[in-house]
């Protein structure tokens, strides 16, 4: 009888626990992205002279250790809750995070490229092959859909296609050329497509709700990395590149000269949107700053690179105290 008593007051909580589990978010896996991007920020820092490597360090354990236990949530998840999962990928929103999954891994790989090449080649290996096919099914699922409508178009679109920017970073260095060019086509022409269309969306729709604002930082992300990888597959600061890097650097200038509108926003987990787009921003001014040699860039990565610091901890912060209050893995 006793242990009948205590199956029966067990089972609320194990019902609980495994609800929360079936609405665990894909969209979790963007604080991966700002977390190793904060880290290549203080990597980058470091090789320039001007940053101890402790910090870089300590903060690329951080990024791989959650990102170990997301892909170990999500995986228990897509075990014992299959449909939630299929949701997730039906969802015309949702579906545009599965890729963070695998950039996170790009960007993991970038961050352990310097110390750990075997390891890194291998992650940038299985990184850029998943994000080719979560490329392929968005794009498919955007051909051949039945229930797409322009309300649902946002930055957060930008992730499938655009993402295929980030392999050339860690594929000069993995693999041929070709290869780094093969993925860096698809996520610049696309970028133009997808830019033309958000950009139709918010300025002759209604706005974005409040949980997808934040997403409209990640239009700095295609041009700053699209700088990196422009120089790291030519070796040159040309106009190309500038075109590149300016155009992020107006786009930079024009969120933050809305700022106020941003800070008013409560928190959601798609307020991680801030962080990559920023930290591509600053990785992008200390590599400018390198090619130039100009004293404005160097000063100006420096302040970026304090800003993406604090934004990266105030999220951290807010996402711990969501988590602890059970506002995270909850029906949206």
């Amino acid at each position: 009888m006793n242990t009948q008593i205590a199956a029966a007051s067990n089972a609320p909580a194990q019902s609980g626990h495994a609800t929360r589990l079936a609405h665990f978010p894909v969209a979790l896996f963007a604080t991966v992205m700002g977390l190793a991007g904060l880290t290549i920020a203080w990597l980058k820092a470091h090789h320039a002279g001007i940053a101890p490597a402790e910090v870089g360090i300590l903060l690329r354990w951080l990024a791989s250790g959650v990102y170990v236990f997301l892909i170990a949530m999500y995986a228990t998840k897509l075990i014992r809750h299959p449909d939630s999962v299929k949701a997730d990928r039906n969802h015309p929103i949702r579906l545009n995070f599965f890729p963070a999954i695998s950039i996170g891994m790009l960007l993991l790989a970038i961050a352990w490229a310097q110390d750990a090449p075997a390891v890194a080649r291998w992650m940038w290996g299985v990184g850029a092959a998943v994000h080719l096919l979560f490329t392929l099914f968005a794009m498919s699922s955007w051909i051949h859909h039945t229930h797409y409508d322009i309300k649902h178009a946002n930055p957060a679109w930008f992730i499938p296609v655009v993402g295929n920017i980030i392999v050339p970073l860690a594929g000069v260095r993995f693999a041929p050329a070709d290869i780094s060019w093969f993925f860096f086509s698809i996520g610049l022409v696309f970028w133009l497509v997808l830019m033309t269309i958000v950009l139709y969306r918010v300025f002759f729709h209604e706005p974005l709700p409040a949980r997808l604002t934040p997403t409209l930082f990640i239009l700095i992300a295609p041009p700053a990395v699209g700088f990196l990888a422009y120089v790291a597959l030519t070796d040159q600061l040309d106009p190309m590149a500038r075109v590149l890097y300016f155009t992020a650097l107006f786009l930079t200038l024009l969120l933050a000269s809305n700022a106020a509108r941003f800070f008013r926003l409560p928190f959601f987990i798609s307020a991680w949107a801030y962080s990559f787009p920023l930290a591509a921003m600053t990785i992008a001014t200390f590599e400018m700053s390198a090619r130039s040699g100009m004293v404005f860039y160097t000063g100006l990565s420096w302040l970026l690179l304090v800003v993406l610091s604090a934004v990266v901890a105030v999220l951290a912060v807010k996402t711990l105290i969501a988590a602890s209050q059970g506002r995270i893995c909850v029906p949206e």
